[in-house]
């Protein structure tokens, strides 16, 4: 028996699932299968950008999407659509143990489950280039570590901290979390070396990742593009799965697609 695993049901909250058929989100959606390198099969949703209206040129640009430590990604869904409504395709992983997948979560495991995300999408014919890598909560140690050995065009960090430690030092703080995390996340150390734009989306109301820390992660970050502070929001308010946040990503993009 693992006996890490009591303490990681104060980091991981999944949704067991089951999770919808994409194409209840949004027409021509495809569920489709990541496979990692330990032998795992994890269900993900694969979404098409929607037609251009005139005078939009298509973007021929990925969105590979992790989600935070609680719920499946059908909770997302607003967000995707607002994705592809603004000509992404878009890639939406669930974590092992979440949305109906095999597995327990463990920072090493949803490390190798994102790197399948990232091969699935190699293997699909999209260039490191084309890729624009989003991350909300713990998703954001996860694509920021990610970005260190599959660097994308871009990343974008929706409530980021800097490592794990930190924040739960402020949601449990009768614990001595420095020596009883098993999993440490330590996510300002994988973006100081990083050589892609940055984009930071955080709110001044989080009680769950608090906004100072945010703030430092967006300091640290060497080619920070936009760090946009939403007075008054709160972790998982509506405003942080929908067009706002998507209109990060895509003048990210703009700016990951000028760089080529």
């Amino acid at each position: 028996m693992d006996v890490r695993a009591p303490l990681r049901s104060l980091i991981f909250f999944p949704s067991p699932g089951p999770v919808a058929s994409a194409t209840r989100v949004l027409p021509g959606g495809q569920d489709v299968t990541l496979r990692t390198e330990d032998g795992l099969d994890l269900g993900a949703w694969l979404f098409p950008p929607m037609p251009s209206p005139p005078g939009r040129p298509d973007r021929d640009q990925v969105v590979l999407f992790a989600p935070g430590n609680g719920g499946h990604r059908e909770g997302r869904a607003p967000l995707f659509v607002a994705l592809a409504e603004r000509g992404f395709t878009v890639l939406a992983m669930d974590y092992r143990g979440y949305g109906g997948n095999p597995g327990s979560p463990s920072q090493d495991g949803l490390a190798a489950d994102a790197r399948a995300a990232a091969d699935f999408l190699t293997l699909a014919g999209w260039r490191p280039d084309q890729m624009i890598y989003l991350g909300e909560s713990m998703g954001t140690a996860v694509v920021s570590q990610l970005a260190t050995t599959r660097p994308p065009a871009a990343v974008a960090l929706r409530s980021p901290f800097t490592c794990l430690a930190d924040v739960a030092k402020r949601l449990y703080p009768w614990l001595p979390v420095d020596l009883l995390l098993p999993d440490r996340f330590p996510e300002i150390d994988y973006l100081r070396g990083l050589d892609v734009p940055v984009s930071v989306i955080r709110g001044t109301a989080d009680s769950i990742v608090p906004n100072a820390l945010s703030a430092q992660v967006a300091a640290a970050v060497p080619q920070l593009h936009e760090d946009l502070e939403l007075p008054g929001v709160e972790h998982n308010d509506e405003v942080m799965i929908g067009p706002v946040v998507a209109d990060v990503v895509l003048r990210l993009a703009d700016r990951a697609r000028g760089s080529r």
